[in-house]
């Protein structure tokens, strides 16, 4: 087999991927959450007041106000509750779990798949390793 054989059908799993119910819905959360302008203007808020959480703690320490500094991380906390409790949000965070689940899926039998493992029975076998920042499985 040619690569561009291999390529090509890179491509139509590409092709399909895009019309798994997992990616079209995990596109439409997306596209709402990005249209809410509430949500948007509650992340705006956020990044404005993560910056001037940075800009005060890169001050000399002589010069940082740990009143302010204090303030800003409770206004950046509510800020944050807020937008994690958006309808939108919420739906948007669901749909990417569920399709990167079915990523990890993909990634896992491909690379199973070039260590030797037999294609046909190579599966993803989600693992808690205690860390929820990197993983997609529990669900």
């Amino acid at each position: 087999m040619e690569n561009q054989d291999i390529i090509e059908l890179t491509r139509a799993v590409g092709r399909q991927l895009q019309k798994e119910d997992a990616y079209i819905a995990y596109q439409a959360a997306k596209q709402a959450a990005d249209e809410d302008q509430e949500l948007q203007k509650l992340i705006n808020d956020f990044d404005k007041v993560r910056t001037e959480i940075s800009k005060e703690t890169s001050k000399e320490e002589s010069e940082r106000n740990p009143e302010l500094i204090r303030k800003l991380n409770e206004d950046m906390r509510k800020v944050y509750a807020k937008i994690m409790t958006n309808e939108r949000m919420i739906g948007y965070n669901d749909a990417k779990d569920a399709f990167d689940v079915l990523m990890a899926r993909i990634t896992s039998i491909i690379k199973q798949s070039s260590e030797g493992e037999d294609p046909d029975t190579a599966d993803y076998y989600a693992s808690c390793s205690g860390s929820c920042a990197t993983c997609g499985g529990c669900g």
